[in-house]
């Protein structure tokens, strides 16, 4: 078990994962300028896909060798995945504290789930069934009805989106504290480069953090409604957003928050921390 255990630290630190964590981090990155460039389009009236993750791979598809791009996305995202797969394993050991060595390894367990469902998505995508904008919509839909239709459902919808919402306030804290800095090599917080990357990262945190509370929200408003159809992913959220007094402006402010957190994505590839 030991030989396992010393094999499984070693491989996390390796230089090879080390090389395809910052490939997946860049490519994390990429999808989250798309999604911020999609919102713009949509608070300006200016059309364009969806602007969720799907709509970001989507976009990358049509363009030329989008689908060796894809394909590249797909495998760093895998990488990451693996990375914080291993990190919920054997990461943390220094932690003292096991109630907070549990928590650090459970959110290693949450982002690889996101980064293996956007890595899925972007395989889907280059393969050629990624689905259209109406069937994603649809599934979600169904799958918040049947969660309606269940015994309790307005608690299990409404549990989804305090589940959200923590998410959410999560990713605001970790931009109002600068708790990201604990990813990050100590040259990326000292220097000439410590205000450009903490700048990113604290927009770029509240600003995700924004967006995935508005999905929350939808959630609540659909428990609370009774309606599946009031609930949403991050592209209803945003255009919730536009549809608001001032939203626009406000979805611009978003969108530039999505934006800093893609630019933070390339700066924590330059300086991710695998140990």
């Amino acid at each position: 078990m030991g030989d396992v255990s010393t094999a499984g630290n070693e491989a996390r630190h390796s230089d090879t994962m080390r090389a395809a964590a910052r490939v997946g981090l860049v490519a994390f990155g990429l999808v989250h300028l798309l999604i911020a460039w999609l919102a713009l389009q949509i608070a300006w009236g200016g059309g364009g896909g969806k602007a969720d993750s799907q709509g970001a791979l989507q976009t990358v598809a049509k363009e030329p060798y989008g689908e060796a791009l894809l394909w590249v996305v797909a495998g760093g995202l895998a990488a990451l995945a693996i990375w914080q797969v291993m990190t919920a394993i054997w990461g943390h050991r220094d932690e003292s504290d096991d109630k907070h060595r549990t928590i650090k390894r459970l959110a290693a367990i949450g982002r690889a789930v996101v980064y293996a469902v956007v890595g899925f998505s972007a395989a889907r995508t280059a393969s050629g069934s990624g689905g259209g904008g109406k069937s994603q919509d649809s599934k979600g839909e169904g799958l918040t009805a049947d969660l309606l239709g269940a015994p309790a459902g307005r608690i299990l919808v409404a549990a989804v989106g305090v589940a959200i919402l923590v998410i959410a306030a999560k990713h605001v804290h970790r931009g109002i504290t600068d708790n990201f800095t604990h990813d990050l090599q100590g040259g990326a917080t000292s220097g000439s480069t410590r205000s450009p990357v903490l700048l990113v990262g604290r927009v770029g945190y509240v600003g995700k953090g924004a967006a995935i509370g508005v999905v929350g929200l939808l959630f609540g408003w659909a428990a609370v409604a009774y309606d599946p159809e009031k609930a949403g992913g991050l592209d209803d959220a945003l255009k919730t957003v536009r549809d608001q007094p001032y939203g626009p402006y406000l979805l611009t402010l978003v969108a530039i928050g999505l934006a800093a957190f893609g630019l933070f994505c390339f700066a924590w590839a330059r300086y991710v921390r695998t140990r």
